[in-house]
């Protein structure tokens, strides 16, 4: 995937992210920092920020945080975000998550919250964020995921295989910057391979409203009645997964997230 599309995507939609409460205040933010207990002695670095908001959520708690991503415009959004919140040891670079320009072994921590869908190479990744660790450093992931047999159970692995497909292509659509979500055990496989003792992991569902949802990255009218089809006529494993409903007029529907507390060994 061309790189160039994830930065004016995201170049685009900068503000919008800022103020999104998904990404502001979801559930998996503080549960993030109750999981990995951060140090006041931590050089930490946040991975395809975004907005800033887990750098910030993260800056109290440690020495220094930088809050990094491949697209100016979220880092400036960033920047006005530790401002607003007075954070003098938040400060922002510019940095792909595939080829970070960091040192070896800078960083005692390493977060990175619902972005790498957007990364075309997860193992690189996973290297890098294993570079950049010091020895006993924490790695912190919380992503969306595809359905698996541990987030779906009692489908055949052909059925899951299709509903991950599926729902990939309908993220994709939605987000033409989408490269992939993972499933829960294909991540813990990766971070294994790569070397990194999982310390944790557990799945958060995320109740999504179809509409805002459809229109944060600007969807035209002809994409959303294709997206609301996909949601509510998929197969009965992708059903399972996503749990569409209505609630009065409006349709909802439930992704989750992944959080995997990982440390590579000393």
């Amino acid at each position: 995937m061309n790189k160039s599309l994830v930065q004016q995507q995201f170049g685009a939609h900068a503000a919008a992210y800022a103020t999104s409460s998904v990404h502001a205040k979801g559930a998996s933010l503080g549960r993030l920092v109750e999981l990995v207990r951060p140090q006041p002695t931590w050089q930490a670095l946040d991975v395809a920020t975004g907005a800033g908001h887990t750098a910030a959520a993260f800056a109290p708690h440690v020495a220094r945080v930088i809050a990094s991503d491949l697209t100016e415009e979220m880092l400036q959004e960033a920047a006005k975000l530790a401002k607003a919140k007075g954070l003098a040891n938040m400060e922002t670079a510019r940095a792909d998550a595939e080829a970070l320009p960091f040192e070896d072994a800078r960083f005692d921590l390493v977060t990175c919250r619902i972005a790498p869908h957007h990364f075309p190479d997860i193992p690189s990744f996973v290297a890098e964020v294993w570079r950049t660790l010091k020895s006993g450093g924490t790695f912190a992931l919380v992503d969306n995921i595809a359905p698996d047999g541990e987030s779906t159970p009692g489908f055949s692995n052909a059925e899951l295989r299709d509903a991950a497909l599926t729902y990939n292509a309908f993220e994709k659509i939605r987000d033409p910057s989408h490269a992939r979500c993972l499933g829960m055990a294909e991540w813990s496989e990766v971070l294994a391979d790569t070397g990194f003792e999982i310390l944790h992991k557990e799945r958060l569902p995320k109740d999504m409203e179809f509409q805002p949802w459809a229109e944060r990255l600007s969807s035209d009218a002809a994409t959303i009645p294709r997206l609301r089809s996909m949601l509510t006529d998929g197969s009965p494993a992708l059903q399972a997964f996503l749990k569409p409903r209505l609630d009065g007029d409006k349709l909802w529907f439930t992704l989750d997230e992944a959080i995997l507390i990982a440390r590579k060994p000393a």
